[in-house]
């Protein structure tokens, strides 16, 4: 349901809410175009989620004021004609974005794709390393695997639909399969590298230019965390070209190989051996761990966006999503050794 955007929240910025126009694609935040006289984007207007507080408009503000200064595209904070970071409506808040061009992709189309988004991860992680920032707002439980599990574990003993008890249990055995977690420090993460994160600058009509990663998106997410859940999701996200919502998914070694590759040729200065080995055992986890919150939301029925027009029910939506991330997680398993080769090798 396209929900509207109310005047005085437009109005905040001093723009009409007629100038503005829905966005498809995210499953988080609700998302809009402001456009000017002659239909041209000027700005990104959100609704956040409710997981999210206002004040990560004030973490976004100064990690993008950080990566801009050093040379990198981003999304910069739009405060309001008053100087508030954020708008609060209804229990909800909304905030402003300038607006960034380019082209974002829902799943990889080839190599070259995942090296030049590689080699944007690895520059803004250069970016960022020697950044001072304590976040004024950090999301509880992001990537509590173990949290995650219990829920699941709990639903599935608690009984329901057999078709989501089975999944449930299978999920739940590829989790006791999981191999042992590496301890690494934190570092200044993203948090949600998914590929439509990824902005890239590409003109389809030179069919021999390489696609250039130009700019992160999605910033809600920014916080310290490990190299093992930054780009263990990523590649989660980029080695499976059918995408999140495909009945059949497949776990693309070529593609990991050039986006570590691109990733290395930025960030091998600044990151460990252990570190790197790290991002295969993230990428099998997260794919578990991602099983399980879909998983969750088929008995929940309550936080992950849906398609209406292909799927009838949030819960349906999300037995494919779930089936699609334990197929990964298990493709993954079985290519385990290979990725690590291409991670520790050579360099």
């Amino acid at each position: 349901m396209t929900i509207a955007v109310p005047d005085d929240v437009a109005a905040a910025w001093g723009w009409r809410a007629a100038d503005v126009s829905p966005l498809s694609g995210g499953l988080i935040n609700d998302t809009f175009a402001v456009r000017g006289y002659y239909g041209e984007p000027l700005a990104c207007l959100q609704r956040l989620h409710p997981i999210f507080a206002g004040e990560v408009n004030l973490d976004i503000e100064a990690v993008t004021a950080h990566i801009a200064a050093r040379g990198l595209a981003t999304p910069r904070l739009l405060r309001t004609r008053d100087g508030r970071a954020w708008v609060d409506h209804d229990g909800r808040a909304w905030r402003a974005l300038s607006w960034v061009e380019g082209t974002s992709l829902d799943h990889v189309l080839a190599p070259a794709w995942a090296e030049a988004a590689g080699e944007l991860v690895g520059r803004f992680h250069r970016a960022v390393a020697d950044l001072q920032h304590d976040y004024a707002f950090v999301r509880a439980g992001v990537h509590d695997t173990a949290a995650h599990l219990g829920r699941l574990r709990a639903h599935a003993s608690a009984g329901g639909e057999a078709e989501a008890i089975d999944l449930a249990r299978a999920i739940l055995s590829a989790a006791d399969e999981l191999p042992a977690w590496l301890a690494t420090a934190p570092r200044h993460v993203h948090g949600d590298l998914k590929i439509s994160n990824v902005m890239f600058e590409y003109d389809p009509g030179a069919t021999l230019a390489p696609p250039v990663a130009h700019c992160l998106v999605d910033l809600d997410t920014v916080a310290r965390g490990t190299l093992a859940f930054e780009l263990g999701d990523a590649m989660r996200s980029w080695c499976n070209p059918r995408g999140e919502d495909a009945g059949e998914v497949a776990f693309d070694l070529v593609i990991f190989a050039a986006a570590m590759a691109g990733y290395r040729r930025l960030a091998d200065a600044i990151t460990t051996p252990d570190e790197r080995r790290s991002i295969v055992t993230g990428l099998e986890t997260v794919c578990v761990e991602l099983a399980a919150r879909f998983a969750n939301d088929v008995f929940e029925d309550c936080y992950f966006g849906w398609d209406r027009a292909r799927f009838p029910s949030r819960r349906a939506h999300n037995l494919v999503r779930a089936r699609g991330q334990l197929a990964l997680a298990l493709a993954v398993r079985r290519a385990r050794e290979d990725a690590l080769a291409i991670v520790l090798g050579g360099g």
